[in-house]
């Protein structure tokens, strides 16, 4: 390695260093929630359906009953897991005699039936699958999906283990090799082009690398920028991913699987707006609605890289490239602000108040208006050498 390699690199091995010091806590505490065995899966399907038969035996009206995916009071936070579902929580009732959820009962206990064949048979499918298995009664892809994690959050099986697939929207590209459950070898080594994340993470094995670190991009068309600009060679060896804006559970299954696997730093890339703060808080924290997940999809050692407020006015970026807040941008700030993370993160705090200050946000593209090649070998470069994360 060339003494400019050693010295753009010695701050992120300093925080490799911090993190590998901290890992053993958090392993601990982020433990991964083991496989369950197609038995256990199966078993704990026949206990709904003969909780319906019994109910019927009875004479009583069918009820499921589902953890409520969609409420902060259901949520606990813990800073080495992040957002995770408490053990008291809320629950939302699907009566098989109401107008308004007969339907939704219906559909769950078909997806059940669906899942159970899968299982039993050691198949797979797609949800787009499952889907179109019966278009007239689901509606609407959505409707699938959001029934597929609630029954993964009420059977506490994790979705992979249901044997259902979902399709992948997030690109990777860099110093990455590896297998896919089926043999395949996926070399990420090529810059032209990026490879699709997989639609089986858990499958994945030999993993080969020698990245300094990863990079989540939020944006597609930067992840692009950064493939046109060649930046995996310029910085090699590193690892860039993107989950297109806000990141699919593939995407987020990979950034945790690459940490659990190479311990090695991960930073964000993203707008200097609400939103993109947003995104960066899934990968780190996770989300209310898949907090159920978090010990497999959370990573806590995310670091924000950038766009930073403070880089707006540390790089005099030009006020023509400068966005003002929208009454909904400062709404969404004020809730980001209430968080319960956040209190772990005065530094972003900082930050995000300086942008309420400003009211101004700004896309990473801004940056062109400095310079066309600005973000690649300036700002990304200076920001990786010097420390520029928080």
């Amino acid at each position: 390695m060339s003494s400019f390699d050693a010295q753009l690199f010695s701050e992120i091995d300093k925080l490799r260093v911090q993190l590998l010091n901290n890992v053993d806590v958090m392993t601990e505490n982020q433990r991964t929630v083991g496989e369950i065995s197609q038995d256990e899966i199966l078993t704990h399907i026949e206990g709904v359906i003969l909780g319906i038969v019994s109910s019927l035996s009875r004479g009583e009206v069918p009820i499921l009953v589902l953890p409520n995916r969609s409420t902060w009071a259901n949520i606990s936070f813990n800073s080495a897991v992040g957002l995770q579902m408490s053990s008291e929580h809320s629950v939302t009732s699907v009566r098989s005699d109401c107008p308004s959820s007969v339907t939704k009962f219906a559909q769950i206990l078909k997806i059940l039936s669906v899942i159970y064949r899968l299982v039993q048979s050691n198949s797979y499918a797609t949800k787009r699958d499952i889907y179109y298995n019966n278009t007239q009664l689901f509606g609407s892809q959505r409707t699938v999906d959001s029934i597929i994690d609630d029954i993964s959050c009420m059977l506490k099986v994790p979705r992979r283990s249901l044997h259902v697939l979902a399709t992948s929207k997030g690109l990777i590209s860099g110093d990455l090799c590896y297998l896919e459950e089926d043999g395949t070898r996926i070399d990420c080594h090529h810059s032209s082009a990026a490879v699709s994340v997989s639609l089986n993470i858990a499958g994945i094995r030999n993993i080969v690398s020698s990245a300094k670190f990863i990079m989540i991009i939020e944006k597609d068309a930067t992840f692009q920028r950064l493939l046109d600009d060649d930046f995996c060679a310029k910085l090699s060896p590193c690892i860039i991913i993107t989950g297109k804006g806000v990141p699919d559970v593939n995407s987020r299954l990979m950034v945790r699987k690459l940490w659990d696997t190479l311990r090695i730093p991960i930073f964000a890339l993203v707008d200097a707006d609400p939103h993109g703060i947003e995104i960066m808080c899934i990968y780190k924290y996770g989300s209310v609605a898949m907090s159920f997940e978090a010990h497999s999809l959370t990573v806590p050692s995310v670091m924000w890289l950038g766009l930073l407020p403070s880089d707006l006015q540390r790089l005099r970026v030009p006020e023509d490239s400068l966005i003002p807040l929208t009454k909904g941008d400062e709404g969404k700030l004020h809730s980001l602000l209430k968080r319960p993370y956040l209190a772990s993160q005065p530094d972003w705090c900082k930050e995000m108040e300086l942008m309420q200050q400003s009211k101004v946000k700004a896309e990473i593209q801004s940056l062109s208006s400095i310079a066309p090649d600005f973000l690649t070998n300036i700002f990304l470069p200076n920001k990786l050498r010097y420390g520029g994360w928080v």
